[in-house]
């Protein structure tokens, strides 16, 4: 379930609030392909399968930023503003990848609201969300990140 916010003024009082959880997504060898292609990362450990699985983690590994990048899916699953005239991704604070996503993994992120605050001049509010993408059945987190966000009225 998304939680919803109706303006930005509403995200000020939630500062530590839990958000909630996104629905699961498949990290399949093709979307690593794809990520692969897509920045030209094609290191072995991402994209040969054979000898991947002779390697450190016996199976191919999703990039880390490939990772990253789906919280970018994940995150409009848990999280709308409304009432603004646009959102922003600003930036992040702080990323980490505790634990190596391996092919045919299942994904999804939850989020914690940590800080929200009014931006000069009125026209908007700055927002750190706690992003965390857990690893179906794993104990340690593939990533967590201190995603900032800008929305603006």
């Amino acid at each position: 379930m998304v939680t919803v916010f109706k303006s930005p003024d509403d995200l000020l009082g939630a500062v530590g609030d839990h958000l909630g959880h996104s629905e699961w997504v498949s990290v399949d060898q093709a979307r690593i392909d794809l990520f692969a292609e897509a920045t030209g990362d094609h290191q072995w450990i991402h994209v040969d399968a054979a000898r991947a699985a002779q390697g450190p983690f016996g199976a191919t590994i999703a990039h880390g930023y490939l990772t990253l990048a789906l919280t970018s899916l994940l995150m409009p699953q848990i999280v709308r503003v409304e009432g603004v005239s646009m959102g922003i991704n600003y930036g992040v604070n702080r990323v980490r990848f505790p634990q190596p996503v391996l092919e045919g993994s299942r994904l999804r992120a939850s989020a914690t609201l940590t800080t929200a605050e009014e931006l000069p001049g009125g026209s908007g509010v700055q927002t750190v969300i706690t992003v965390t993408v857990e690893i179906e059945g794993q104990p340690k987190p593939a990533c967590v990140v201190e995603s900032v966000s800008r929305y603006l009225r």
